[in-house]
């Protein structure tokens, strides 16, 4: 009777243990590529200091966009950040593409790109400014157009700071060029003063800095075509700001050699024009680009995904085997359920 007690109690016990001493392990939550299924394309992006984040893209309705998110994944559209009347014109009829998020010195600065189609000596870059995210901006007019700086096609900008001075990147497939800024940010130190960094295969150039290397991301390719669209993401690294940038075999960026980070996969073409990189609460990293959905035969326009970074013997991967992920676990943001 002892036996047959004992082992009819044995489960009882075990379950116990299991719901009282073990504790379940955490469901873990994912999400699904892209995190905004909109027309988004050149996204940029920044944890703002109220602990949200904010994207920005290429022009929409007339205006920069930006869109807010608690956790990285689920996005709402705000609106444009320039009031009424105070939209920048400095390129007659140009568009406002490719913008840069940054928070310097007390302030949000965003740098952008205006031109249009085929004017590669008028484009431009510019910049304003706000006290919150989601503005309003104000305009403070360009740094610099093509013609002035003497680098045709100036566009994709992005901001560099360290040792609080500051540096601009930009160029679209005639050399990617750097520069340093004012100490406000707000205009080019000397004009004469640039360094070419990259070659001629390059646009959409963004600079981090990790374990004493500065990486180059930057897009190749046709951006623009749908389905027919050949961008990519490459990366190449540096010991110095102002390079040389070299590919894992140590051939430089400024003879176009990369290391391939993005490719095509069966349901995404042309991913590419890189955000910053933005490290969770977990320490992970991650980064957002556009790309075009096989499902809708490009007709959605460039959409904004979001892909972590793993670094692996000191260089970046993105996606799954290098090509844009469809589901992943969501970041780790603190005070998320």
């Amino acid at each position: 009777m002892k036996k047959l007690i004992l082992l009819l109690t044995l489960p009882c016990a075990l379950l116990a243990c299991q719901s009282n001493g073990d504790k379940e392990a955490p469901i873990l939550k994912t999400y699904t590529n892209p995190v905004l299924n909109r027309d988004a394309p050149d996204p940029t992006v920044i944890r703002a200091e109220n602990g949200k984040f904010y994207v920005y893209s290429t022009e929409r309705d007339g205006n920069t966009p930006v869109y807010e998110s608690s956790d990285m994944v689920t996005w709402e559209y705000l609106g444009g950040i320039y009031p009424e009347g105070g939209r920048p014109n400095f390129v007659q009829g140009g568009g406002l593409w490719a913008p840069d998020i940054n928070y310097v010195d007390g302030k949000y600065i965003l740098y952008y790109s205006m031109s249009v189609w085929g004017g590669e000596w008028d484009c431009g870059i510019g910049c304003a400014t706000s006290d919150s995210p989601t503005g309003p901006f104000t305009d403070h007019g360009k740094l610099f157009i093509s013609k002035e700086i003497g680098v045709q096609n100036s566009i994709d900008p992005v901001l560099f700071v360290e040792d609080g001075r500051k540096y601009l990147a930009w160029g679209s497939f005639h050399g990617i060029y750097i520069t340093e800024l004012s100490e406000d940010g707000l205009s080019v130190a000397d004009p004469k003063d640039l360094v070419q960094i990259a070659g001629t295969a390059y646009e959409g150039a963004y600079i981090h800095k990790r374990d004493g290397y500065y990486y180059l991301f930057a897009s190749v390719g046709a951006c623009c075509n749908g389905l027919n669209s050949t961008y990519k993401t490459v990366v190449g690294r540096s010991k110095s700001l102002f390079g040389p940038y070299v590919d894992k075999n140590g051939k430089q960026m400024l003879s176009n050699n990369h290391l391939v980070l993005l490719d095509n996969s069966s349901t995404v073409v042309g991913p590419g024009h890189d955000s910053q990189i933005i490290t969770d609460d977990a320490g992970q990293d991650w980064i957002f680009y556009h790309g075009y959905t096989t499902s809708d035969g490009g007709s959605g326009g460039r959409k904004l995904f979001l892909d972590k970074v793993i670094w692996v013997d000191g260089w970046p991967k993105i996606g799954t085997n290098g090509k844009p992920s469809g589901k992943m676990q969501m970041p780790t943001i603190n005070g998320m359920e």
